[in-house]
């Protein structure tokens, strides 16, 4: 079990860098390609549009073997992504805002299944750790690869980052087929038990508290930091008269908190349950927000921290819910549902701080604040109906409760 902790992890290095850096050396090159800012800026769009699809995309995952779907799914998207080398002029950038589309989709699809057959690759002590790993790694290549990226794109141009992006999921691909799963899993075999339906997913996520609880929580803590993007900004250069290239620190910092966070979420979730954990990443969160607030340049590297640190709590207390308490026929739609609910409300949260920051970037930090507050408490306050759920042993039989 401990070399499918290794290879998760692996998996979470590879996938991290090469979606990170291929990611800001598109809006590069399309930049390069038009001239154009606003057309630079949509590349990002095509990744993260596919996650209201999730709820369809889980389900598909749920109908198929999951491990052959990963592996296809990578194999398939390192093929696509060749195809950008073909792309010479800005007539053709077209092509490139196609192929992204299909990346966000292959993550929402990735993530779906990777949810779903981590219960069965690792024994229940270990899922809190290992996804407190994964994040540490995501977050680690958020770090590197963009800086690795950015200094490929100018020394050897889009090609060779195509190349090396290209190359990432080849090798996490040869890591999943590499994971030793028990052979009775119905996601190996292929076999699925009745439900088939967007509805009893539906159902699995918000009817069990032990779901819905953390990933509400982590609804609002992660929806809450698009709504501060613009404040932050502002604030750094209205308020403290600092040149906007101080965001690279606070980005940094951010990256070191949810590094740490991520390393020993796995204790805490060991001793609490994921609802109390999900109430106190955003109550840290929360905490971060305020530090943020105040007219320091020091208080907003320290909040900087904290959010780094609150955020990824409530994220991973909110996919350990989902693996723990969730039949496993249903993992795949529920956990790719879950994805919407948690990171939906960034794609709204972002242009309405953009908007409200004209009031002032204090007050909407500290709306933020308030509302994770106000989602931290109501999270304890339903604690005590979820609590008792977590752990139980899932409906019909799945072997992610059993193995280990």
């Amino acid at each position: 079990m401990r070399r499918n902790a290794v290879l998760f992890v692996l998996i979470s290095l590879l996938s991290g860098f090469g979606s990170t850096a291929m990611t800001l050396a598109a809006g590069l090159w399309v930049l390069d390609l038009t001239g154009s800012v606003s057309l630079a800026a949509l590349t990002a769009v095509c990744i993260y549009a596919p996650t209201f699809a999730a709820p369809w995309l889980g389900a598909l995952v749920d109908r198929l073997p999951r491990r052959p779907v990963l592996i296809a799914v990578d194999l398939g998207v390192g093929a696509l992504l060749l195809t950008l080398l073909s792309v010479r002029s800005a007539g053709a950038a077209w092509l490139i805002f196609a192929v992204l589309l299909v990346r966000g989709a292959s993550y929402v699809v990735v993530d779906a299944g990777e949810t779903a057959i981590l219960p069965s690759a690792l024994p229940p002590s270990l899922l809190g750790d290992v996804n407190g790993w994964r994040s540490s790694a995501q977050e680690g290549m958020k770090l590197v690869a963009p800086l690795a990226g950015a200094a490929l794109y100018a020394w050897r141009g889009p090609g060779a980052v195509v190349l090396v992006s290209a190359a990432m999921p080849l090798l996490t691909a040869a890591c999943y087929a590499a994971v030793r799963l028990p052979r009775a899993a119905p996601q190996e075999a292929g076999e699925r038990r009745g439900g088939h339906g967007l509805r009893e997913g539906l159902r699995a996520l918000f009817g069990v508290p032990a779901v819905r609880v953390p990933v509400l929580a982590a609804g609002v803590a992660i929806g809450m930091s698009g709504l501060t993007n613009a404040a932050v900004l502002a604030h750094l250069v209205r308020d403290l008269d600092l040149p906007a290239t101080h965001l690279g620190f606070l980005g940094t910092a951010q990256g070191a908190g949810s590094i740490a966070g991520g390393l020993v979420v796995g204790r805490v979730l060991a001793r609490f349950s994921p609802v109390a954990v999900a109430a106190a990443g955003a109550g840290v969160f929360a905490a971060g927000c305020v530090s943020q607030a105040l007219a320091w340049w020091p208080t907003m590297i320290a909040g900087s921290v904290l959010i780094g640190i609150g955020l990824p709590w409530t994220l991973i207390a909110a996919v350990t819910a989902v693996q723990t308490s969730t039949p496993e026929h249903l993992l795949g739609r529920v956990a790719a549902t879950s994805n919407t609910v948690m990171f939906g409300p960034v794609a709204l949260g972002i242009p309405l701080g953009a908007a409200l920051v004209h009031l002032g970037a204090v007050p909407v930090l500290l709306t933020a604040a308030a509302l994770s507050v106000a989602a931290a408490l109501w999270t304890t306050r339903s604690g005590a109906s979820a609590r008792g759920r977590v752990g139980t042993p899932r409906v019909g039989g799945g072997v992610g409760g059993t193995t280990g």
